[in-house]
């Protein structure tokens, strides 16, 4: 039994999802001077409530310690891949809605203005919301207006107290990232002018336990949804969602629509029916479902352990490929130090020259992997694996081949 109790329904956790042990905060990555001082573990175990079924990390690292102190290593402008699906999100929108000079776009977790750019050059009127302040005045530079607040309840009436409120009200990949669930939905409805609209992108449960994806759970991600269990949560709060589209990014995300339960002007779509069929198919409305997830992630890590030991009996070396946070949770899940791995590369400037957090394994530009002829390459991000293989295609002039660990360990 727990003391936690559902971040939604407020009853009390007592089913395991899965239990990964103890993770340091896995954006928290090191300088050297850092290394030989003891490192904060937190406990990253996930619970199933029995009577939502909303998966759930307990806000075991608070968001502040995660997200707020200025120097939160994650830019999304790094990414081609997801710089490419922002604009499309973004045209889809215009077409699809018709916002111009006259709406207002409302971006939460704004991130560095990643998005919002796009609709800037289209003249549409935007304001971002970033708690990260490093992140957030990288926005700023590039003239995106960004108020530098968590999101809640408490920050939308302060909103509307300056007469900002949203036509389109969006935010991708940050539901699962607050503590607070009913104050972020109730603060969505507030700041959404009546016949708005608001899309929240995630990624999905569904996709999580089919694909074994449990290296995306890590202390950021408070909550893990299927779509059954998010239309209950919106739906407590006067909003309903009248479509859902189903997204390759992140490994598998949905893109949820939604709008006040009183606006009558838009239709429900087929796809809300259609999905929730196919969760209640692969048994998302059943706890037992939920319960036989373990056993897939502990046979994962055999094969990853494996693979490095024999690997390393026949004097291979092996690096890894990007510095994820997805990569943090497997390598000290599976206890993967320098002992296995030499070193790890990645393209953003601000991560090389760092260590990973509880690994210790060094962050290099991917100009070190020419240098050092590895046998193998382990692809940590591995929802950009064809990027990532096209980009490091001349390893195998030395004959390295590349490894992804999940959803099942594959040599390429």
């Amino acid at each position: 039994m727990t003391h936690h109790q559902c971040r939604f329904c407020q009853h009390p956790l007592q089913h395991t999802f899965v239990n990964l042990g103890g993770s340091p905060i896995s954006n928290d990555f090191l300088k050297w001077d850092r290394l030989d001082k003891p490192e904060q573990f937190y406990p990253l175990h996930t619970y199933v409530c029995d009577r939502c079924l909303l998966v759930q990390l307990p806000e075991v690292a608070s968001r502040e310690q995660i997200f707020g102190d200025g120097d939160y290593a994650y830019f999304s402008s790094y990414s081609d891949s997801w710089l490419q699906h922002c604009e499309q999100y973004t045209k889809l929108m215009v077409a699809r809605f018709g916002f111009d000079r006259s709406s207002q776009v409302i971006e939460i977790a704004s991130n560095d203005g990643y998005l919002l750019q796009y609709f800037q050059h289209q003249n549409i009127p935007v304001l971002g919301i970033e708690p990260a302040t490093n992140v957030a005045a990288v926005a700023e530079a590039k003239g995106i207006p960004t108020v530098t607040k968590f999101f809640g309840i408490q920050t939308a009436t302060e909103l509307l107290a300056l007469n900002k409120q949203a036509d389109l009200l969006l935010g991708n990949n940050v539901l699962a990232h607050v503590p607070d669930l009913n104050d972020f939905v109730a603060g969505m409805k507030l700041l959404l002018k009546p016949d708005g609209i608001i899309t929240i992108e995630f990624p999905h449960l569904l996709q999580l336990i089919t694909q074994n994806q449990f290296d995306t759970i890590y202390h950021e991600h408070f909550s893990y949804f299927s779509f059954l269990t998010v239309e209950r949560v919106f739906a407590a709060h006067g909003l309903t969602l009248f479509d859902v589209e189903e997204l390759p990014t992140h490994g598998g995300s949905l893109r949820i629509y939604g709008k006040h339960s009183e606006n009558t002007k838009l239709e429900n779509s087929d796809s809300v029916t259609e999905l929730k069929a196919k969760e209640v198919v692969a048994g998302l409305d059943r706890i037992d479902t939920y319960l036989d997830f373990t056993k897939q992630v502990e046979s994962i890590k055999r094969q990853l352990l494996s693979f490095l030991i024999q690997a390393k009996f026949e004097g291979k070396s092996v690096v890894g490929y990007g510095a994820p946070a997805k990569g943090n949770t497997l390598l000290n899940y599976c206890g993967v130090r320098t002992d296995f791995i030499d070193y790890t590369v990645d393209r953003s400037p601000h991560k090389q020259g760092l260590f990973l957090p509880g690994t210790h394994i060094p962050i290099h530009s991917p100009d070190r992997i020419a240098e050092t002829k590895p046998d193998y390459i382990l692809i940590l991000p591995w929802n950009l694996r064809s990027e990532i293989v096209e980009q490091m295609a001349h390893i195998r002039a030395w004959e390295g081949k590349f490894v992804v660990p999940i959803p099942q360990l594959e040599i390429l």
